[in-house]
């Protein structure tokens, strides 16, 4: 029970790491808020962990304000723990031939989702203190893979931000973190591949030394362990969850 008497809010929470963060948080003690564009999945998984659903656009100041006012209303302001794990992808393609609304969904949902959420939560976490946020980045922002070009640099992206956060609020006792999972079981992992075969699996697997995709388990214990009061002396860090892909 590391995180009894917490709460807690993953955004992307009906699916895969964030469906995996969910849970795990959840049976460690916490409250979750489960928040997703999929509002029927979020309420559903709600239910299953006894949280609180909300449908949220990541990607939209005026959703995301929202989501700050239900999580006033359902915690009595703001969360101990904030995980940005909303995300998107392009498909594979040379850089040059992604579309302009293709480059904007991603760097809208991956990139400023996280400023969003810091404008509507930050201001209350550097009040209260002792709270912590969770960037879910990825191995694609340290180690890019060819024609995922404008997701890399997205990831990459959250991955400084986590630093730059890291260091400002740190004086506030706000600790800023972030995991960097590499592919995993999740519903992107076709849209990383671009057709999910046989050869694309074992094409992917081949860059893995432990020779398997993460689980959103395995993203689920990490963040657990950085959300913690176990890590209280950790900020600043993007940890790799990648079975040795990017040594």
């Amino acid at each position: 029970m590391r995180l009894k008497g917490k709460t807690a809010i993953v955004t992307g929470g009906a699916s895969g790491f964030g469906a995996g963060i969910v849970r795990k948080f959840a049976a460690e003690g916490a409250v979750v808020m489960v928040a997703d564009l999929n509002g029927e999945g979020a309420e559903d998984l709600a239910r299953q962990v006894n949280g609180i659903a909300c449908a949220v656009d990541v990607s939209d100041g005026r959703s995301v304000d929202a989501m700050a006012r239900l999580s006033h209303e359902s915690f009595g302001g703001v969360p101990d723990i904030l995980v940005n794990n909303a995300g998107v992808t392009h498909l594979p393609a040379p850089l040059e031939d992604i579309s302009e609304d293709d480059f904007d969904r991603v760097l809208n949902v991956n990139a400023k989702s996280v400023y969003l959420t810091a404008r509507a939560f930050v201001p209350g976490m550097k009040s209260r203190g002792r709270c912590a946020i969770l960037n879910v980045a990825s191995t694609a922002g340290v180690s890019p893979r060819p024609r995922l070009s404008w997701y890399n640099a997205s990831k990459g992206w959250m991955i400084t931000a986590t630093r730059a956060m890291a260091v400002e609020l740190a004086p506030f006792g706000v600790r800023v973190n972030a995991v960097n999972p590499v592919a995993g079981e999740t519903p992107l992992l076709k849209s990383f591949m671009g057709e999910d075969t046989p050869q694309m699996r074992q094409k992917f697997l081949s860059t893995i030394p432990i020779g398997r995709f993460s689980t959103p388990e395995d993203i689920a214990n990490a963040a657990c362990y950085l959300c913690s009061d176990e890590a209280s002396m950790v900020t600043g860090v993007a940890m790799e969850v990648d079975g040795g892909r990017c040594i």
